[in-house]
């Protein structure tokens, strides 16, 4: 899937992703500071993934966990300082909602610390019963140490 406007794309081809932006990117994030290439690696790879391209450069990423049938986890979504506030990150999420891999999907979810309104604006919501969901949270830095 390729989409294009004004002087971006949005590929979804495994292919095009330039492992060092995004690991880049991710090592200096608030949600995954630290995080090795070959975690960043594999997550990819195991994941749908959208790339925002300006030219032949890569300048942002969105990554999606999802079995591709009823469930999507929204993550690593960015758009490199230079490319911002040009609504960019809205249309990736766009993009990715009407991915024909994520047609038909009952729940997607997300978590972020300060992009609320880019979210909300797509139709995300804040959850409505809090209480029903769980998680086990490890420290990035001790696990990745150990990795």
């Amino acid at each position: 899937m390729l989409v294009t406007k004004d002087e971006y794309e949005i590929d979804d081809d495994p292919g095009r992703v330039d492992l060092d932006v995004v690991h880049g990117f991710l090592l200096g994030s608030y949600w995954a500071e630290g995080v090795p290439r070959d975690v960043v690696k594999r997550s990819v790879a195991n994941s749908l993934n959208l790339g925002l391209y300006h030219g032949e450069s890569q300048v942002g990423f969105t990554r999606v966990v999802t079995d591709r049938a009823t469930f999507a986890w929204v993550a690593d979504v960015f758009v490199l300082p230079g490319h911002r506030g040009r609504g960019l990150a809205h249309w990736m999420i766009e993009t990715l909602l009407a991915h024909p891999d994520m047609a038909g999907m009952r729940r997607f979810m997300l978590a972020t610390s300060d992009a609320h309104q880019v979210y909300a604006d797509c139709g995300f919501t804040p959850l409505a019963d809090p209480g029903r969901f769980m998680e086990i949270k490890r420290p990035l830095r001790e696990l990745y140490e150990e990795a």
